[in-house]
């Protein structure tokens, strides 16, 4: 019997060794998510506090740089929200002499747009005595336009590309090719309105006009805002407002811009303060890993309760 007793006795403490083993593995890996969690939890917290983002006074009279660069919407970096909040930074510094807005962009939403255009009016009212001036690069059309015509002056390259002062809403109508492949479109609407611009329905000439009607009052809305901005300095003929765009040499000629210049230039000579401090706000390293690491987060959580038998809607 001693035989099989030590059989048994080595297969049990085999048993729970394992079992000793992977309490411990399941007992490290708690910890180590439970510590992602805190990390998350913490530089959350850091985050909603502003700690990141916290900018402190700059030694020495200097030009403040704040870039727009590429489409205005609310999740670019674009957004009226980050270029609102370099502004401010830049504005509130007591050694800032000028503040420089350069932008490199075709547009984009016209309320991010109109957002940006009315705080710099508030700033340009709040701090008379600090000036800004646009700098354009390659382009500043439409919604790009539609802010820079807020500052003080706008300087451009002979080569860029200034203007499109006009607003547009685009789509594809699918009718013909549905019917080609014998498909029938099946809308169901309560309000006969609700299905207004279906790319699978006829358009309406009702429902055209309408559309017209709301571009049309957009467009007035820019064309007052670069009335406001260039005031007598803009020089109006009938392509004014139909959306073309100029070079910076013409648009000088046209009053929609005010003369060839860089940001080195504007800074040494017009603000004459050539120690330049960039404001603009970027997604540091912090804000990336928590965003990515909540978007994982969620995305398991939905995978766990879809896997669970319920639907999420």
């Amino acid at each position: 019997m001693s035989q099989p007793d030590s059989w048994e006795r080595e297969v049990l403490e085999k048993i729970a060794t394992q079992a000793l083993q992977e309490q411990r593995k399941s007992r490290n890996w708690n910890i180590f998510f439970k510590s992602l969690t805190f990390i998350f939890l913490f530089l959350l917290l850091f985050k909603f506090l502003g700690w990141f983002n916290k900018v402190d006074v700059h030694p020495g009279k200097h030009t403040a740089l704040v870039d727009l660069h590429g489409v205005i919407s609310a999740n670019s970096e674009a957004s009226a929200d980050n270029i609102i909040h370099g502004l401010d930074a830049a504005f509130k510094d007591k050694n800032t002499k000028g503040v420089v807005l350069r932008i490199n962009s075709p547009g984009g939403s016209p309320v991010q747009a109109s957002y940006i255009n009315g705080e710099i009016w508030r700033l340009r009212a709040k701090y008379p005595n600090i000036p800004i001036y646009t700098v354009v690069e390659d382009i500043c059309a439409s919604g790009g336009y539609y802010v820079a015509v807020a500052t003080n002056k706008i300087f451009v390259n002979p080569s860029s590309l200034v203007g499109s002062i006009g607003v547009l809403m685009d789509g594809f109508g699918f009718t013909g090719t549905l019917q080609k492949l014998g498909i029938e479109r099946r809308l169901l609407t309560a309000g006969k309105n609700k299905g207004f611009l279906d790319p699978f329905s006829p358009m309406e000439p009702a429902q055209k006009q309408y559309a017209l009607n709301m571009l049309e009052e957009i467009h007035q809305n820019f064309i007052s805002a670069v009335r406001r901005g260039r005031g007598s300095r803009l020089k109006v003929n009938q392509n004014t407002f139909s959306g073309l765009v100029w070079t910076g040499k013409k648009s000088i000629q046209l009053g929609l811009a005010d003369a060839v210049g860089s940001t080195d230039y504007v800074a040494r000579h017009i603000i004459k303060a050539d120690r330049i401090v960039n404001y603009t706000p970027h997604e540091g390293w912090a804000e990336r890993f928590a965003r990515r690491f909540g978007a994982a987060a969620t995305e398991r959580v939905y995978t766990l309760v879809r896997s669970a038998g319920f639907q999420l809607y």
